[in-house]
Parts: structure tokens; sequence; C-alpha cells
């Protein structure tokens, strides 16, 4: 699996990744993966409500983005300290490319030393608190699983702005989303890994990857064309 590198370092929108995701799945050959940040947006299923799932007047006073993505799963709030990550492979049975990633991410973190479990909802959860929420989409001949890993992000934030239903809070035995979900930063003591999300990102790029493909100036343009495709509210 190649890590997918970017030409710059420059921080895009939401939007530009998922692009990313979709481009590289259609245009690049073999297993790929990469890591990137956003400042804050919620990003909602492609089923979902909007108006039942997002709180718009915070996001539009907070000034939050809103982003619609192409897999199903559930809503999703991300900033700096969230990390986002984009795992392309080959088409496969859904439960078994699922399975493949989630083996491998607990894996990647129970070997810094935390002790990291997949729920039965792809969620990866540390201490009985999820870290790690996950979603699929498949192209005629490619999977891409997306997912996320709370680092350091503003819970309160993610509190105001994201609003499931309370029968989706009930079904896991919590009130609110703030009691349910944790950030690794609070494990830093566990290992150096854990120190920033910077040393994180490097782990799980080590731990997934064994080459690179940096982008070119063209394949960034297509992108970039791509990512007008995805609905923004």
């Amino acid at each position: 699996m190649r890590h997918v590198v970017f030409p710059d370092k420059r921080c895009r929108s939401l939007a530009f990744y998922l692009a990313a995701e979709e481009y590289v799945a259609k245009n690049v050959d073999g297993d790929a993966f990469f890591v990137w940040r956003v400042q804050p947006t919620v990003i909602i299923g492609r089923n979902q409500v909007l108006e039942n799932e997002v709180n718009m007047e915070y996001c539009r006073k907070a000034g939050v983005q809103v982003v619609r993505r192409k897999s199903g799963g559930g809503c999703v709030y991300s900033d700096m300290g969230n990390l986002m990550i984009s795992y392309i492979s080959g088409r496969g049975e859904v439960s078994a490319v699922f399975d493949r990633y989630m083996s491998a991410l607990a894996a990647s973190l129970c070997f810094i030393g935390l002790p990291a479990v997949a729920s039965e909802r792809n969620d990866m959860m540390v201490d009985g608190r999820k870290v790690s929420g996950n979603a699929f989409h498949q192209l005629p001949d490619r999977s891409i699983v997306h997912g996320t890993l709370l680092y350091s992000t503003d819970l309160e934030a993610l509190t105001e702005a994201i609003r499931p239903p309370v029968e989706k809070l009930q079904r896991h035995g919590v009130e609110s989303v703030r009691q349910r979900v944790m950030n690794l930063s609070d494990y830093k003591g566990v290992s150096p890994v854990l120190a920033s999300a910077e040393s994180l990102e490097n782990h799980l790029v080590s731990w997934f990857t064994d080459g690179e493909i940096t982008l070119t100036p063209g394949q960034m343009a297509a992108i970039e064309e791509m990512e007008k495709e995805y609905q923004i509210y």
C-alpha cells in the first residue's frame, strides 16, 4: 500500500480530500492511503436528512462548513484535532474490506499501548469510548474506507454541531455525543507517538504503507475540478 503525498502541505477543504479519494481510486493503480486534517467541518452521510443530524444555526454562526459525502454512515464533526484517514483498495465484499482495515487500525493503536477494539458498528473503541468512526464507499472496481481518529478535537464544538437522533444514543447507552467519545490526547503518557497529532499521523503512515506516490500538478488540478461535485451547504 502506497502513501499518497500532496505536492504542497497547505490545508484544503474537506470536499477536496473526498475528491482526492475518488480520483486516486479511479486513476492510481494499487492500494493507497493518506491522512489529512481540515478546519471545522461537518460531514453528513449520503442518505442522512440534514436538518435531523446537523445544528445548522450553530454551524453558520461558528463558521463550520457542512459537506455531504457519497458514502453512507453517520454524521461526523472534524477539525484540526481529528485525523481523517483514507484507505483505498481493490473492490471486495464490504465486510471483508472493513474487517481488514479495522484490524490494521486496531493493531496500530494496540502496538503503542492503547486497548483498542473494533465495535460491531465499525467504530474503534478505547476503554469503551469511541475514538474513530468509519464509512465505506464502493466504486465499480475499487473500495474506499474513510474514517476519523480523534486526537484533540474540540468536543464541545462537536457536541454543538451534530445532533444524532435520541434513539441512536439510547442504543449506545449514553445520553449525549460528548459522553460517548474521547480524544487520544488523553493518553499522551502511554507512548511518545501520542505526543502530538503529527507524530500519530506519522505512525499511521508507517504502519499502513510501504511506499509513496506524489501527485502531480495535473492530478491536483483534476482533483480540484472533481471537488466541485461535492454538495456544500
